[in-house]
């Protein structure tokens, strides 16, 4: 047995309680984890607050897309993208289902090695962003000599948006609150207010313009200062405003119509690991809470409030 969450009804963080659940030994091809440190995300917020469907038949809902752990059991043919898997391995898991627990049975492909550099919740909090993040830099093609404009830059996502780009070789101007500009700043980004202004603020720091742009706060202001300085559409891209395709550019992630990316961000698995590794990519954590205190890490999720990765730990 082990302890999980679910969401019993479609609401708030209230609708969360722990359970008790059965941990199946590991079939063909699978593994049991020991999980040591789960990473919260937004989406996991919005599965059970009714804003990706709030089907009944999906209740009691087990949450939580990545974590890291310890491999306890191995299955016949447990091979993950950097070979076989063996009891005692040190291991990322994403992306999985039901992640917020204290033992979980994966597919072995859900599996990279932990680099021994990392601790638990770092290795917890690094993988949906920073794919999510090599999704955005991929589909809009930034690289070296590039000007990639970030919007919410200082979020979970952005964070990591910033140094990848960094490590392409892209110049970064990065929109955020004034609070955040000192970690832009050290991460290597030239950071810029968001609000009244902003498009003439960007044009003064890029007068040769901007080459790409990541929208990852969906607000008007963001697609209409991305139009106006992209010149190529197919170069900007958003993975918050799911209405934004009608303007030609890209819209990724899991919202309706848009491109989930799944090849690009299972590829990005290994090398995000081995960024984090050896130090060219960080993952800021922002808290960590018991496992039994879910509720109150996702109030701070949604008040906005966490200014780094929340981790749970079992």
């Amino acid at each position: 047995m082990t302890t999980a969450v679910v969401a019993t009804s479609f609401g708030g963080p209230e609708s969360l309680e722990l359970v008790e659940t059965e941990v199946p030994a590991p079939g063909p091809g699978k593994v049991a984890i020991s999980v040591l440190a789960i990473g919260v995300n937004p989406i996991d917020l919005k599965l059970y607050g009714g804003q990706m469907g709030n089907d009944p038949g999906s209740l009691p809902m087990r949450l939580g897309f990545e974590a890291a752990g310890v491999v306890t059991a191995v299955g016949p043919d447990a091979n993950g993208p950097e070979g076989p898997v063996s009891v005692g391995d040190e291991v990322i898991v994403f992306r999985i289902s039901g992640a917020y627990a204290g033992d979980v049975v994966v597919p072995a492909s859900a599996l990279v090695r932990k680099p021994v550099s990392l601790d638990w919740p770092q290795a917890a909090g690094l993988m949906l962003t920073g794919a999510t993040a090599v999704h955005l830099l991929t589909a809009t093609d930034v690289g070296e000599g590039d000007t990639v404009l970030i919007h919410g830059a200082s979020g979970g996502v952005g964070l990591m948006a910033v140094q990848l780009a960094g490590l392409r070789g892209a110049r970064v101007i990065a929109t955020a609150s004034e609070h955040r500009h000192g970690l832009l700043e050290e991460l290597g980004a030239e950071p810029v207010t968001y609000g009244d202004g902003l498009l003439g603020r960007v044009q003064a720091l890029a007068p040769d313009g901007i080459d790409a742009a990541l929208d990852l706060i969906g607000s008007d202001e963001a697609l209409e200062t991305s139009l106006a300085l992209v010149a190529d559409r197919d170069r900007i891209a958003t993975i918050a405003n799911f209405s934004a395709g009608s303007a030609g550019i890209k819209v990724l992630g899991g919202g309706p119509g848009a491109d989930p990316g799944e090849e690009i961000r299972a590829g990005a698995r290994v090398p995000l690991a081995r960024h984090a590794g050896d130090g060219s990519l960080v993952v800021h954590l922002g808290a960590t809470f018991p496992l039994d205190e879910v509720a109150d890490a996702h109030r701070l999720v949604a008040a906005g409030k966490a200014n780094g990765k929340v981790i749970l730990l079992p």
